[in-house]
């Protein structure tokens, strides 16, 4: 709520633009040569080289080096806990495998999902979880990375079980009273938390609807990649790993601490370390085969529950279906995404300095003319901030900043301006690839952003169902009726 946008009188919206406009056109470029492996490296340095041309404009209309340098110093400080979350997930990710919890909730998971209702299941489990935690972060980095395991065994295209599993998260994301955004959002338009979110749930649980039925379309009629040998798949599993229902001790205390509040990092650190001594308890000769002897030692236990938290460990199996699911990159899998969020805080950063934001913000605030106008103006500007700066909160806070007053003269109750700025701000940042919330959960879930792009329908259709309400005049709430409205 301290961020600051900058201002620069000089810069023309044309000038803006042009930074915008550029890295579009390279990042499309860039992708149609790479495909998937963009993300490898290049598409980080064309952030770079998109940050390199706004610094030129802001060169030409007289803003410092030093400023541009101080703004991106801002920016990469604002990713800290992002990029030590990231960090935590990958070692998390890493012990939960050699401690066999990821393999057990694979192995139950086989038996109690079939085909035919996975995808709608996974959605739900999903929302449950973020509802109750209050992240979506959190959701994807426990149940969602166990659910993609589970239907990656299933024969199911990947991107289609991570736009379930984004869906479902960014709903409870966007609805729990626990959630930052959910907190952020009407702090910024000026309305209380619980009007913010019984007022939102007007678009979202149409939009739930329809995500809903679009997955249980999908799971009816989705033809999955081959036949699939449960039977066998569970047989090598147990053959790897001892099985026990046990292990959920685990992530039932992650997501404990997280609904009572504890830091998400905090949560993360202790997931690790508790798993990190149930993969000594349960799976001893897992952590022999990592660390290359036949009894287990102090010094080559260490070194194997070392090595999960830290680099790629592969579990050997002679199942080819399991042997993406049995194999970890630790926090060193991390890096990547990392070195991608901070080229993208350095092209924000420069973005802000130069003035770039502030006059694409106040552009689009100039097209509001009518009540849909100013609706799809701030839709507009947050997605606008989502590709431009590349961090969420910037998407809420820049829009709930400008666009306060705006309502307030338009005769709207604040809680219009919360709900679209979480309709449009919250759940669209995973839709960009080099956006924190699209890396992350790309980086997380191990499925490029563009792969489940498609498939995340409720972040896809939720900026539409807050524009056709706004477009029909539907539950569109005035401040002349508040005193007598005090239901939805």
């Amino acid at each position: 709520m301290d961020i600051k946008i900058n201002k620069n009188k000089e810069l023309s919206i044309g000038q803006a633009l042009v930074p915008v406009l550029a890295l579009i056109m390279l990042l499309g470029f860039n992708v149609f040569v790479y495909g998937d492996d963009a993300l490898s490296g290049s598409n980080q340095f064309v952030l770079l080289l998109g940050g390199a041309v706004a610094a030129i404009i802001g060169f030409f209309n007289k803003v410092t080096y030093q400023k541009m340098i101080d703004e991106v110093a801002e920016n990469i400080k604002s990713t800290v806990g992002a990029i030590l979350i990231l960090l935590m997930v990958g070692a998390l990710a890493g012990t939960w495998l050699v401690s066999g919890i990821i393999p057990s909730m694979i192995y139950y998971g086989l038996q109690i999902l079939s085909p035919t209702v996975f995808l709608p299941a996974t959605l739900l489990i999903c929302s449950i979880i973020s509802i109750a935690t209050g992240s979506s972060w959190t959701t994807s980095a426990t149940v969602g990375i166990a659910l993609i395991g589970v239907g990656g065994a299933l024969g199911f295209d990947l991107g289609m079980v991570a736009g379930a599993v984004i869906s479902g998260a960014y709903f409870g994301d966007k609805l729990s009273p626990m959630s930052d955004t959910t907190n952020l959002a009407p702090a910024m338009a000026g309305t209380d938390l619980f009007t913010h979110i019984r007022y939102m749930m007007i678009t979202t649980i149409p939009t739930y609807i329809i995500t809903l039925i679009l997955f249980i379309i999908l799971g009816l009629t989705v033809d999955i990649k081959g036949d699939v040998d449960i039977k066998t798949l569970l047989n090598d599993i147990e053959s790897s790993f001892t099985v026990s229902g046990w292990l959920f001790i685990v992530p039932a205390v992650v997501i404990g601490l997280i609904i009572k509040k504890t830091e998400p990092l905090i949560a993360l650190l202790a997931g690790t370390l508790l798993a990190a001594v149930f993969a000594i308890l349960f799976q001893p000769h897992i952590i022999n085969q990592i660390s290359g002897v036949n009894n287990m030692t102090l010094q080559s236990g260490y070194r194997g529950i070392m090595d999960a938290i830290t680099t790629k460990v592969s579990i050997p199996t002679t199942n080819e279906t399991l042997a993406d699911l049995f194999t970890s990159g630790g926090m060193q899998k991390m890096l990547g995404t990392i070195w991608l969020i901070l080229c993208a805080m350095v092209f924000g950063g420069i973005m802000d300095a130069i003035g770039a934001l502030a006059t694409i913000s106040k552009a689009l605030l100039k097209l509001a003319h009518t009540t849909f106008g100013l609706f799809a103006s701030t839709v507009g500007s947050c997605l606008a901030l989502n590709i431009t700066a590349s961090d969420q909160y910037l998407a809420i806070v820049v829009p709930g900043k400008m666009f306060a007053k705006a309502y307030k003269n338009k005769g709207l109750a604040p809680e219009n301006l919360s709900r679209t700025l979480e309709d449009a701000g919250t759940v669209t940042s995973v839709l960009i690839p080099w956006n924190t919330c699209g890396a992350y959960q790309s980086g997380t879930l191990g499925v490029p952003t563009l792969d489940y792009l498609p498939f995340a329908f409720f972040n896809l259709l939720s900026p539409f169902m807050t524009l056709l309400f706004a477009a029909f005049n539907i539950k569109i709430r005035q401040l002349q009726s508040d005193a007598n409205n005090t239901s939805i």
